[in-house]
């Protein structure tokens, strides 16, 4: 369905929109019954490796309540991938499914001042966090600022196009991996 290929336990897919690096769908994970969100990133060279290592790497770092949840990152037939990202084309992020985005909220029309003060204090909680953890996220707009109506709970999504800021951390590729890569390719 859509091209997505995760095996038998993701069922009911539904389009929800597109990420910085990829298609997401909604799914059903029929172990659990939880509904979830599924990123596709295709891997179809160099570039795109790295940036889903890149994407990878940070989403796995973060972890607060007003951060999307990444419950399983996933190679083709939901394949664990257990850090081996290089023999696969195409790599699936399940995460936590939120009902709405800020974007489509705002659509509908302006916010009370209540729920406005709410969801600021949410996203600069959320801005607070990933900055302590040296990450900038780099595409924050209202498509990635994902809203769950029952609860009001904001938390930001798509990390794409997100960069660590460290001086102990590199961004380039090291020369192992990028011989593995164009072997690959």
């Amino acid at each position: 369905m859509y091209g997505y290929d995760l095996g038998g336990h993701f069922v009911d897919f539904k389009p929800l929109g597109f990420g910085a690096n990829g298609l997401v769908l909604s799914a059903t994970d029929s172990k659990n019954s939880r509904k979830v969100a599924v990123k596709k990133i295709t891997i179809g060279d160099c570039r795109s490796m790295k940036h889903a290592l890149r994407e990878i790497k940070i989403i796995r770092r973060l972890n607060h309540d007003n951060i999307v949840k990444v419950h399983a990152v996933l190679g083709p037939r939901g394949a664990d991938l257990q850090g081996d990202i290089f023999r696969y084309n195409v790599v699936y992020i399940v995460q936590e499914h939120m009902e709405t985005d800020l974007a489509h909220l705002l659509e509908q029309g302006p916010l009370s001042e209540e729920h406005a003060k709410l969801f600021m204090y949410q996203l600069l909680r959320g801005l607070k966090y990933i900055h302590s953890a040296n990450v900038l996220h780099r595409d924050l707009k209202p498509a990635n600022i994902f809203i769950s109506t029952e609860d009001l709970v904001l938390k930001i999504g798509d990390f794409g196009l997100a960069r660590i800021v460290d001086q102990h951390y590199s961004h380039k590729v090291s020369p192992g991996a990028f011989i593995s890569c164009i072997l690959i390719f």
